[in-house]
């Protein structure tokens, strides 16, 4: 069982899972991406030729979603069966559709479930999980809790610099949709009570994986006194 939980929230594009890859391979930890999960599901669910905004639709589909995720931050990949999906659950129709199997709340239970199983199995010192709700919901009483967030605008250039081939204001807008549908679900742009923000707005990415692992460091030498 691993030592140490690295709880990370936060919005599409304030470079959580980036960033959080990163923290867990400079300490040697696990690292769950919980978001491609849930994408893996919308692409089980359209695989299904169903309705994603149709509750009892993705309900069904869930019943036989078989998956597996790697969680080596040098070796990243999710299956689901024997399919790799891994570049699959990033394209544009995914990134549509998850919100609508995310929403429905008999999944989120089943789906946090598994991630907290995950955590507790995993053979690494520490695990790096990070998502929408995993300060508040999957792992609340981890000893690392972070909000990693960003303005509106430097989200949007992120997001937009990180997908080739499409327009950066619908970009911004899709991202925008995509927040407003989520905050309904999770609120992921305010800090619960003991969760640590990191803005990474007027930062760049070796200064947000500088200012985590600071967060990190502190909770230890905490913990060792």
């Amino acid at each position: 069982m691993t030592d140490l939980i690295v709880a990370i929230d936060g919005p599409a594009g304030s470079g959580k899972s980036s960033v959080s890859k990163e923290v867990a391979r400079r300490r040697g930890f696990g690292y769950l991406d919980t978001g491609a999960v849930y994408r893996a599901l919308a692409w089980h669910v359209l695989q299904h030729a169903a309705d994603t905004s149709d509750s009892a639709a993705v309900l069904d589909a869930v019943g036989d979603f078989d998956w597996t995720i790697s969680l080596d931050p040098d070796d990243f990949w999710v299956r689901v069966g024997d399919e790799d999906v891994t570049a699959a659950i990033r394209e544009p129709e995914i990134s549509a559709a998850v919100s609508g199997v995310a929403r429905v709340p008999a999944v989120r239970l089943a789906v946090n479930a598994s991630f907290r199983r995950l955590a507790a199995a995993a053979t690494q010192p520490g695990i790096v999980i990070e998502g929408r709700d995993i300060t508040t919901v999957v792992a609340p009483d981890a000893p690392v809790r972070v909000l990693l967030t960003a303005a509106p605008e430097v989200r949007a250039a992120r997001r937009s610099a990180e997908i080739s081939g499409q327009d950066a204001s619908a970009v911004a807008k899709a991202l925008h949709a995509r927040d407003a549908k989520d905050s309904k679900v999770v609120d992921f742009l305010t800090a619960a009570d003991g969760v640590d923000v990191v803005d990474s707005t007027e930062l760049d990415f070796e200064q947000t994986v500088t200012a985590v692992l600071d967060v990190i460091e502190k909770a230890v030498a905490a913990d060792a006194r």
